[in-house]
Formats: structure tokens, sequence, C-alpha cells
């Protein structure tokens, strides 16, 4: 009887919890069909009186929104691919090769983790400035392609593989190319798709960055580009949220379609030294 009282207690609490992280969602998808003057009611209304689908296609119309929606693809691909590949060589040099300085390396490339990424943001630009990159693909992409967490989160994977699978493959006379692209990353599927989620979803929503390495209209990416109804559409909060709603979908329907291997690679992944 108190166990069951205990788990109903904890059921309860996480329930709460849960409401209290979707509650934020919810009042999003009420504001974003509202009427404009609605949202400014008192009291507040937690949903639409007449539901106004028609503030999505407006809102997706008043910008040219599938342009935003192509550079945030086009930009999160990209950086997602960069994010797998160098950060899994990266892990396994760390995991598995020995060489001078290794772990002395490992830490420093750790150290950087300590760093607010806004100290870093006027280097950056004055970096693809003197490449001549800003307002470009490249130029937003080239310094976001290494993560130094995406190569923790690997190498603390690639450190429980067996190193038995390595040394027969050796033996074959595999190269450590050939180990790592046949053997380390087959197994390591679900810390990669764990790398792959995480690193989507941040640069999908990345928003300072982009800000200040693009500057036309056309070059701007969803998260940017949502910003430009403050300007235009100084008081519509109705088509910001139905706008916002839109760029979230695609993170929703990532997450759902890799949640198992992201839960699994989450929980695999351990702190092993």
């Amino acid at each position: 009887m108190r166990k069951a009282l205990l788990s109903g207690i904890v059921y309860v609490l996480m329930l709460l919890l849960a409401l209290t992280m979707l509650l934020p969602f919810l009042w999003m998808i009420s504001t974003s069909l509202m009427e404009e003057l609605e949202v400014f009611s008192y009291p507040p209304q937690l949903l639409p009186s007449q539901p106004r689908w028609s503030n999505y296609f407006e809102a997706l119309t008043a910008l040219p929104f599938g342009r935003f929606f192509l550079n945030s693809l086009i930009i999160t691909s990209a950086t997602v691919v960069g994010h797998l590949l160098f950060c899994s060589m990266a892990a396994y040099a760390f995991a598995r090769l020995r060489f001078p300085g290794r772990d002395v390396l490992f830490i420093l490339f750790l150290s950087a983790m300590m760093i607010p990424g806004v100290v870093l943001l006027i280097p950056r630009f004055l970096l693809i400035h003197s490449l001549g990159w800003v307002d470009t693909y490249q130029g937003v992409i080239s310094t976001e392609i290494v993560s130094v967490w995406g190569i923790f989160l690997l190498r603390q994977f690639f450190l429980s593989i067996p190193r038995e699978l390595e040394d027969a493959a050796r033996i074959d006379g595999a190269s450590e190319f050939t180990i790592w692209w046949r053997i380390v990353l087959p197994l390591s599927k679900p810390a990669i798709a764990t790398l792959a989620v995480i690193s989507a979803v941040d640069s999908w929503k990345n928003f300072l960055w982009p800000l200040i390495a693009t500057r036309s209209l056309e070059m701007r990416p969803m998260e940017v580009g949502i910003s430009s109804f403050h300007n235009i559409y100084m008081t519509n909060w109705p088509y910001q949220m139905a706008a916002a709603v839109v760029a979230v979908l695609p993170l929703v329907i990532t997450f759902l379609l890799t949640q198992k291997y992201f839960i699994r690679g989450i929980t695999m992944t351990g702190l092993k030294g």
C-alpha cells in the first residue's frame, strides 16, 4: 500500500512537471489562432473565441518563409553532417589511438566548453569577414561544424566498444580508417543518433550567430526570419506564434522519428574515463 502511494505521488509530480514543460507550447498554439487584439484581452483568454486558421497562411506569406525554411534546412544539414564526421573522427582518435599528449590535448578540448559562446562571436565574425564569407552559407556553417561536446559524447561511447573487435580487424589487415568506418560507427548508432538530434535542434534554433553572420533577408534562417515580424508587425503576436509553431514542427517530427535511438544513446553513453 505504501509503495503504491509513493508511486502515485511520483506519477502525479511527473505529470505536473510535464504539463509545466508543455504549457508554453500549448499557449503558443492557442495564441497563433487568436485575433490580433484578442491576445490583449482582460482577463486573458486561454483559448481563442473563434480559431483563425488563416493566421498560418497570412503569416507564412507575409515574409519569404519558404526561403527561411530552405536556409535553415541547408545550414542544419551541413552542421549535422560536419558534427557526425569530424566529431566521430576526433572521438575515435582520443578513445583508441595512442599518441604523445593525447590526454592533455583532450583536457584542452574540454576546457573550451568553459568559454562562453558570446566571447567568441567577435573573433568568429572577424574570421569570416576576412575570408569574404559574411552573408554566405559557408560563413554561417564553417564555425559550427565541430562540437567539443559531440567529441566528448562519442568518445565516451567508443570507450564502451570491446577492443577485441578492433584487434580482430587489425589482424585481418584493416586500417584505422576501415575500423572507424566499418566497425566503430555501425556499433555506435545510438550515440550517433543522439548527437545528430541534439546538433539538429541546436542548429535549427540558433539565433545569435546567424543574425550576426548574415545581412540580407534572403540569407536569414527561420529563427532570425521570425524575429523580423517584430519590425514589420509590431503587435501581431498571432502571426509570430503561427510562424513559431511551423518552425518547431520539424524538430518535433525529428525527435519522434529518432527518440528510440536518442534515449538509448543517452542511456548507454556513460562517463567512463
